[in-house]
């Protein structure tokens, strides 16, 4: 790791004090607690956590770059589907998860020139230094649409309408399994002589188990195997089936169906850390600084959202997604030639082409009472491979 930029001083007083404060939650647990309890804290954790904190995290300037913050085109492509699921439910979004705010803000005036502009745009986001990012960055771009935006401290028990997340479920707490020969355990973390976080294992049990053991099945999977199962995405899935009424669910975010995830080829799993745009698999360094990250199996989304009630209206790519919301369509009305349209043509390219975002980031639409075929999956729809 001597090859990560090295945090300010205030910056490693922050992660020790949030590394102190997971250490005395092991204590307290008795020495040990799942990856799931870890990842939880290391990134919600009030005040302390990565994205409960102040740090920048978007963007050049922070950790990792998302695809509205690459090109607002994206968000104006994928308006066109939000203003399909609003004329055919009600005219109400909801971001979950909003980032910087510049997604809402290409949003809203994307649906704004297309003539269907919500009558409510809700953003549900636990830390407050987002929020107060997200209304600056909407107040610049938007001023004028600012007082259709309502920030909300939890998820409304009913709603119509259009739900957008984007890389929301691979940033939601997963626990890590090991198949050895002797049954299934659990990957947690615990304590060394030194204080040190460590990796430590026991036997899996309950709802853990039971989905191990069905993985294990399912997927062929060989002893000595490593991976992660985020229980916490599918019940996030499962639980719109109680409160979304009429619309739907489009999920962007990098992953895999569930026999590409559980490849005997992906033996050490998927999770992931970000520091300062530097990719690492430790988990442990510098808590509170690092985003921590596990793909998503989108075979398990669709299976907790479709077992609670909800359809399945399409699966794809996020290059062929883009494609058809017509994302070189509004490439092509940038003025030919001008340094707005070089910028935007690398951008585009880097959303669309398969060895850069197009591939491995994967749009996925759930819903009820949507029965018109949603544009973004006109063509190339994939939800056979789930």
């Amino acid at each position: 790791m001597d090859n990560l930029p090295v945090p300010a001083p205030e910056a490693l007083a922050h992660s020790q004090a949030l590394k102190q404060a997971i250490a005395d939650d092991i204590v307290a647990a008795g020495g040990w607690i799942s990856f799931a309890r870890f990842m939880e804290q290391a990134l919600y954790r009030p005040a302390l956590g990565y994205y409960a904190a102040g740090a920048r995290k978007f963007g050049a300037a922070g950790d990792f770059v998302t695809a509205p913050e690459i090109t607002g085109l994206f968000g104006q492509a994928l308006a066109r589907q939000v203003a399909q699921v609003l004329a055919a439910s009600a005219p109400e979004v909801l971001e979950v998860g909003a980032g910087s705010g510049r997604l809402a803000a290409d949003l809203l005036l994307e649906l704004e020139r297309l003539g269907c502009l919500p009558a409510r745009y809700a953003i549900l986001d636990l830390s407050a230094d987002l929020r107060e990012r997200q209304q600056q960055t909407i107040a610049a771009l938007a001023p004028h649409l600012l007082s259709r935006v309502e920030w909300l401290d939890c998820l409304p028990a009913r709603f119509s309408g259009a739900v957008v997340a984007n890389e929301l479920l691979d940033a939601l707490p997963a626990h890590v399994v090991a198949w050895r020969e002797a049954g299934v355990v659990e990957r947690g973390v615990g304590l060394d002589p030194a204080g040190e976080f460590i990796w430590q294992e026991r036997p899996a049990s309950g709802a853990l188990l039971a989905a191990a053991e069905e993985l294990a099945e399912q997927c062929q999977l060989p002893p000595g195997y490593e991976s992660e199962i985020s229980l916490a995405v599918r019940a996030w899935a499962a639980e719109w089936g109680h409160r979304l009424e009429r619309g739907a669910l489009l999920l962007i975010d990098y992953g895999f169906p569930r026999r590409e995830f559980y490849h005997q080829q992906r033996g050490r799993g998927t999770l992931m850390c970000h520091y300062r745009h530097h990719a690492h698999p430790d988990p442990f360094y510098r808590p509170g600084l690092q985003d921590v990250t596990v793909h998503v199996d989108f075979t398990a989304v669709i299976a907790a959202a479709h077992g609670a009630g909800l359809d399945l209206l399409g699966y794809t790519s996020q290059g062929q997604f883009l494609l058809n919301c017509g994302i070189l369509d509004l490439l092509a009305a940038l003025p030919n030639g001008t340094p707005e349209y070089i910028r935007a043509t690398g951008a585009v390219n880097t959303l669309l082409m398969p060895h850069e975002m197009g591939e491995l980031f994967k749009v996925i639409a759930v819903g009820r009472g949507i029965d018109e075929p949603l544009v973004g999956f006109a063509r190339g729809d994939q939800g056979w491979r789930l």
